[in-house]
């Protein structure tokens, strides 16, 4: 497994660990990590998650009507380059 993978995987059991259990998926360039948040979470929950989620390069929750909410992380699987990071017509400037 990657190491993104295993990052990702720890997002998961630490996640599972204070109740919210996750699902892992492998994608080209990232994993991510997906888990359902119930309607009513204690704020010390929700310092707990936050501090899981943090240790992602992305993450956020998405709230819908019809599907409740969904808290996402993503772990890169590569890191850029100098030479890879901006804008390639300001790159081709220097």
């Amino acid at each position: 497994m990657p190491g993104s993978g295993v990052s990702a995987a720890a997002i998961a059991a630490r996640l599972s660990a204070v109740g919210l259990p996750a699902r892992v998926e492998e994608h080209a360039r990232f994993t991510s990590v997906e888990a359902e948040v119930p309607k009513t979470l204690s704020v010390e929950t929700w310092r707990e998650v936050l501090e899981v989620v943090a240790e992602a390069d992305r993450f956020g929750l998405l709230a819908t009507s019809l599907n409740g909410r969904t808290l996402w992380a993503v772990v890169r699987k590569t890191v850029p380059t100098t030479g890879d990071v901006g804008d390639r017509a300001i790159s081709d400037r220097s």
